[in-house]
């Protein structure tokens, strides 16, 4: 039977326009929300708010009575695992939280929680609200290979016209191997596709994958890795991804392979991509994230010529706030009118 109201409390910023929104879409929704308790916005979505705010004690203390009193929480409390198990452990009608982030599932495997608490409470996440950004920072990571932009702005910096005009390879004769067909490994799949680039992507299940020319099953990715002129990372970070580009993939790549990586920096084998770049194997690499964040001052990724850098903020955007709204409230109608969520998190996997 439908159900007729949702308390949700609100464990992070949201700005009025969202908030309006989620009520908007499911009017059965109550939010219980205080702006004075969370920590304020440094931008456009920052779900993390700044770090240098804290609340009274009087203000924690009703900061913990709203989480206590929901039927479901929007947001991972203070993006903290410890917060996020007190509040499940210490309201026991608590059923439903949502992270704001695509990869939450790893403040929730921080937060230790017990298989039955686990079973009681449905986690979702954020999931595949970022594909489209993260999708068009894939395609400038190859595209600034191909185009040898680090070269372009060391020439312009020295005024250099050059001695002659300078080759420059075209995405549309190039191979792209996609790592992950996930939410975000789609669209990044269809974005190559549409400028001409012939797309492989690995797979788990075998099942096809619209704007995939050739399905690699994940044992081979060593092999179709050496035969690619761009490899594109978008995996989630788990137990079973961890390293999973090392010295066995990078390896064996062609001379020159462009590197781009929106997924999880976990994922690569840092080392190992250093060597490859060194030895000219990994000609190119644009990583939006690393193992450590902040990167360490003292990582040679920093310096290296061939490496492009930004600090995991290629899935930002204005609309975020408003594509995770959207999300939130499609997924409560879903559970006050008892149908299955979407985005739920795999609680062996954490993703």
């Amino acid at each position: 039977m439908p159900e007729s109201t949702l308390k949700v409390a609100v464990a992070v910023t949201i700005d009025d326009a969202n908030a309006d929104r989620i009520r908007e879409l499911e009017p059965r929704v109550e939010l219980l929300r205080d702006s004075s308790l969370t920590r304020p916005w440094r931008w456009t979505g920052d779900w993390e708010g700044d770090p240098d705010w804290e609340r009274t004690p009087e203000q924690q203390a009703a900061f913990e009575a709203m989480l206590d009193g929901a039927d479901a929480i929007f947001g991972v409390p203070d993006v903290s695992p410890p917060a996020l198990a007190r509040a499940v452990r210490a309201n026991p009608d608590l059923r439903w939280v949502h992270t704001t982030a695509a990869g939450g599932g790893g403040q929730v495997r921080a937060a230790e929680l017990t298989e039955e608490e686990l079973e009681r409470v449905t986690v979702t996440t954020s999931a595949g609200m970022h594909a489209t950004t993260l999708a068009e920072w894939a395609v400038f990571g190859v595209l600034a290979g191909a185009k040898g932009l680090r070269q372009l702005e060391a020439d312009q910096a020295s005024r250099t016209w050059g001695d002659g005009r300078r080759i420059m390879r075209h995405v549309s004769e190039m191979t792209v191997l996609v790592v992950g067909l996930g939410g975000i490994g789609k669209v990044v799949a269809e974005r190559f596709a549409a400028l001409g680039a012939t797309v492989w992507g690995t797979t788990r299940s075998g099942e096809p994958v619209e704007h995939v020319d050739r399905l690699v099953p994940i044992d081979e990715l060593a092999e179709a890795a050496g035969q690619v002129d761009a490899i594109v990372a978008t995996l989630p970070g788990t137990a079973h991804t961890t390293g999973l580009i090392g010295a066995d993939v990078l390896g064996g790549v062609r001379d020159d392979t462009i590197f781009v990586n929106v997924g999880r920096g976990t994922v690569v084998d840092e080392d190992a991509l250093l060597d490859a770049l060194d030895a000219g194997r990994v000609g190119f690499a644009a990583l939006d994230v690393t193992a450590v964040e902040p990167l360490p001052s003292e990582s040679r990724l920093w310096e290296h010529p061939s490496v492009l850098l930004s600090p995991h903020t290629a899935a930002l955007s204005v609309q975020e706030p408003r594509r995770i709204a959207e999300l939130f409230a499609a997924n409560a109608t879903r559970l006050l009118d008892g149908e299955p969520l979407q985005n739920v998190m795999s609680t062996k996997e954490f993703y």
